[in-house]
């Protein structure tokens, strides 16, 4: 007797390949994935305006570089001596109000041109709550730790954010006509709404994920969330936290997902990628200057045996090197 509910594999092999570009964006979960993506030397871009959680907030960034927005110092505000912008996560945030926008467009010009070129967009949402400044009745990526009472707090309905990203989805084709969308919803719980409102939360993003993915060929859903809840129903595959994925967890998820996306192929490369990976992320334990000159000789040997091979690897290692 199989005392568990194994979730098995898409059959959607060969879809991701490291000669394609990617985005990933959405919740902190697509960092967890994204990061192992970039470990494998793929060439992926991964939350180009920081973390986000809601489909309204990720749709409006989207909106921003497909349209590759120029953000001015009017998209900023101040508070408790940083600048901040409600469209971006703090990671962008700082001191001075010039490099914060010189950031932000920096990314935004060269996230814009990834999204044109990309062969597949991977987005992440993780809660259909969302929170509106009162000042301008516009949902925010991020609060920035201002006063509650700054906000409305609501929950989007399944035909709102439907509708929005159905507009979305077109002007994504419109751009990138050859562009494959996969949608997941975070299995990291939301328990600061409480159990109940988390449940009804991920059951909208669930039906919403599902109209979407019925509508349109090229959009498909992968179950991160039903990996976790149900393959993994069990608190040691959680964080100390009892939220969020324990790494056990992200990389069993990882796993299933490679096996959906990646030809026989691309996993035989995958491995490699990250053997290199680990060597160029080395810290030398020793002071023996001999040692550490063999050492780094043969990693240069490895990549320039590996860009001979798989040339479209070169920026990708170049991102793991600085």
């Amino acid at each position: 007797m199989e005392f568990r509910t194994t979730i098995k594999p898409l059959e959607s092999r060969g879809m991701i390949s490291h000669d394609g570009a990617m985005m990933l964006l959405g919740s902190c979960f697509s960092d967890n994935i994204g990061r192992r993506l970039q470990d494998a030397l793929f060439d992926v871009e991964v939350n180009p305006f920081g973390t986000l959680y809601n489909p309204a907030s990720i749709a409006l960034a989207l909106r921003d570089l497909i349209n590759c927005r120029e953000f001015g110092l009017n998209d900023l505000f101040e508070y408790q001596g940083r600048y901040h912008s409600f469209s971006h996560h703090s990671s962008f945030s700082g001191v001075n109000a010039g490099d914060v926008i010189s950031r932000i467009n920096d990314k935004v010009v060269e996230a814009s041109v990834r999204l044109k070129r990309s062969q597949v967009l991977i987005v992440t949402f993780g809660t259909a709550y969302v929170y509106e400044y009162k000042k301008t009745q516009s949902v925010v990526s991020n609060c920035h730790k201002l006063p509650a009472a700054d906000f409305n707090r609501r929950l989007m309905s399944i035909d709102e954010i439907v509708g929005l990203w159905k507009n979305i989805i077109l002007e994504l084709q419109d751009i990138n006509p050859n562009l494959k969308i996969v949608f997941t919803v975070s299995p990291i719980r939301h328990l600061a709404d409480g159990a109940h409102a988390n449940q009804v939360s991920k059951s909208i993003l669930l039906l919403v994920v599902e109209q979407l993915s019925n509508i349109y060929d090229d959009v498909i859903y992968f179950p991160a969330y039903e990996i976790m809840m149900d393959d993994l129903r069990d608190y040691r595959f959680y964080a100390s936290d009892m939220t969020h994925p324990s790494d056990v967890a992200v990389d069993y998820i990882y796993k299933i997902f490679s096996q959906s996306f990646f030809s026989e192929e691309t996993n035989n490369l995958v491995h490699e990628c990250e053997k290199l990976t680990r060597r160029l992320k080395h810290r030398h334990m020793t002071d023996d200057v001999l040692a550490i000159e063999k050492f780094n000789l043969s990693t240069q040997h490895i990549i320039d045996r590996m860009l001979s091979a798989y040339p479209y690897l070169g920026q990708a290692i170049k991102n793991i090197q600085t």
